[in-house]
């Protein structure tokens, strides 16, 4: 069966396979989402307490998070 119309890609915008650090920092996230909030400083602080650490190796900021969700392009 085809459509004429489009339809939805997940990963349209997905240059490359999700490498293991961001499996892992995805599912981190869901897990902070889920059990502790949303807000960015439940985030960091959830990140952080499941010793997830930033792509240099130092603890979650806000302004880390923010610079990193940024590259990822979200």
């Amino acid at each position: 069966m085809t459509t004429d119309w489009p339809y939805l890609d997940a990963h349209q915008s997905r240059t490359h396979e999700p490498t293991p650090y961001e499996y892992r920092l995805a599912s981190a996230l869901e897990e902070v989402f889920t059990h502790e909030g949303h807000e960015l400083a439940d985030v960091v602080r959830g990140l952080n307490a499941r010793q997830v650490r930033s792509p240099d190796g130092a603890p979650w900021t806000e302004q880390s998070f923010r610079a990193e969700i940024n590259r990822l392009g979200a």
